[in-house]
């Protein structure tokens, strides 16, 4: 840790700056989804506010490293690297692991290589700080004690043992079921376990640091929530008199994202149909599945993955979240918000943000409760901008990334001085 003099006029101010070494589940650039947005954002925000960092993550077949893709820039304040894991899914692997008590959900990413080039990292340059970001990276944990002093900080993006729950209690097939069940218990055993391995964690919504608590441990556990630059993200003025469309964009290889489409074509948009014939819903996202885009429903236009996630957004007007097994805090409800969208949910994909009902954003658990808000805001575009500008108010008070990385600053400061 460095100590520079900062400040303005005739009294400077001492500033500590942490070299902090972030490794990364998977490449944060180009940050196409929630959690590469989240890592990204934060590595911005810790740049921007003086500290050094130096990033290393995993590439895998979804999700590779391209370094041409990334600003030279970046590339060199960072240092940016990636060790090729395949975390491909290996029934027999998995089948092990289940007889063993492994968790193979976890282990499918660690690897020699990355445990080599761990240790060169750690041998050749010192850290203050050393940031896990997902629990997936926390097989790394003996590496990085045996060769470094620094502080570990788990930044928890998802309670994994909390979606696999609710997927369990979602799972028609009952030969699954059983299967889900048993792998919430060992992940939860497995989340839990890990706490005293590490000297803070970083809960990414207050939910999820109350479970975390919850167990009694005594390692430092703190919430800050995914955060990004509100200048970066334009508010529209919403057409008065103009066609109203409803939105949904997100990954469809994630299975609560799957789950939520098809209740939402399923349960809710008949019952907005009977009432709203002309009513529109957009659907996009990377992997969407085939027997989706083949699906023909009144109103809705079903695409895949499209160019930008911001100009999809931007020509629509509320975005909808149907989802029943998630956990932590959507990404896309904090970027919609951040463009004035209105925003209607179900209360678990809304978990983590701190909103107030009814005055920036609309919270609908059944399918009936879901309609009944499509159908208001089809009726009402007043209170459709309302809500919109409210929502992007909340955004720019508690979401905003220069006020989040402080926070994890003051806990990074008070461990390096530990």
């Amino acid at each position: 840790m460095r100590i520079i003099a900062a400040g303005s006029g005739s009294v400077p101010c001492s500033v500590a700056i942490m070299r902090i070494l972030q490794l990364c589940n998977k490449p944060p650039y180009p940050p196409i989804d929630g959690g590469s947005k989240a890592m990204h954002n934060l590595t911005r925000g810790l740049l921007d506010a003086g500290h050094e960092v130096k990033v290393l993550c995993i590439s895998t077949p979804k999700n590779s490293l391209d370094l041409e893709q990334i600003p030279a820039d970046h590339r060199q304040r960072t240092g940016i690297e990636g060790v090729f894991v395949d975390t491909s899914v290996n029934v027999v692997d998995a089948f092990t692991d289940l007889l063993t008590a492994d968790n193979y959900n976890i282990s499918r990413f660690f690897s020699p290589d990355v445990d080599i080039r761990l240790i060169r990292l750690l041998s050749e340059s010192s850290f203050d700080l050393v940031q896990l970001e997902s629990l997936f990276m926390t097989p790394y944990i003996a590496t990085i004690r045996r060769y470094s002093k620094a502080p570990i900080v788990l930044r928890s993006h998802n309670l994994e043992h909390v979606i696999q729950g609710r997927l369990a209690i979602g799972e028609k097939n009952i030969l699954k079921r059983p299967y889900r069940k048993f792998l919430a218990k060992q992940l939860q055993d497995y989340e839990m376990a890990v706490l005293d391995r590490v000297d803070a964690v970083v809960a990414i919504s207050p939910s999820d640091a109350a479970h975390f608590a919850d167990h009694g441990t005594r390692t430092p556990i703190v919430t800050v929530p995914f955060a990004l630059d509100p200048s970066e993200y334009e508010v529209e003025e919403q057409p008065r008199g103009g066609k109203i469309t409803f939105f949904h964009l997100g990954s469809m290889d994630w299975l609560p994202n799957e789950e939520g489409v098809h209740w939402l074509l399923d349960e809710v948009w008949p019952k907005v149909l009977a009432q709203r014939p002309h009513a529109r819903l957009d659907l996009a996202g990377n992997k969407m599945p085939e027997n989706l885009l083949r699906k023909e429903v009144p109103g809705v236009r079903i695409r895949g993955r499209v160019k930008s996630a911001q100009t999809f957004m931007r020509d629509r007007q509320v975005m909808v979240v149907p989802l029943f097994s998630a956990g932590g805090m959507r990404v896309k409800i904090i970027e919609g918000m951040a463009m004035g969208k209105p925003v209607i949910s179900t209360p678990i994909g809304a978990e983590g943000i701190e909103y107030t009902e009814g005055l920036n954003i609309l919270l609908g658990q059944s399918a009936t409760e879901f309609a009944k808000h499509i159908i208001a805001l089809d009726e009402a575009p007043d209170y459709m901008r309302m809500l919109g500008q409210e929502a992007r108010s909340l955004i720019e008070s508690r979401y905003s990334i220069r006020n989040t990385v402080q926070d994890l600053l003051d806990l990074y400061q008070r461990l390096v001085k530990a």
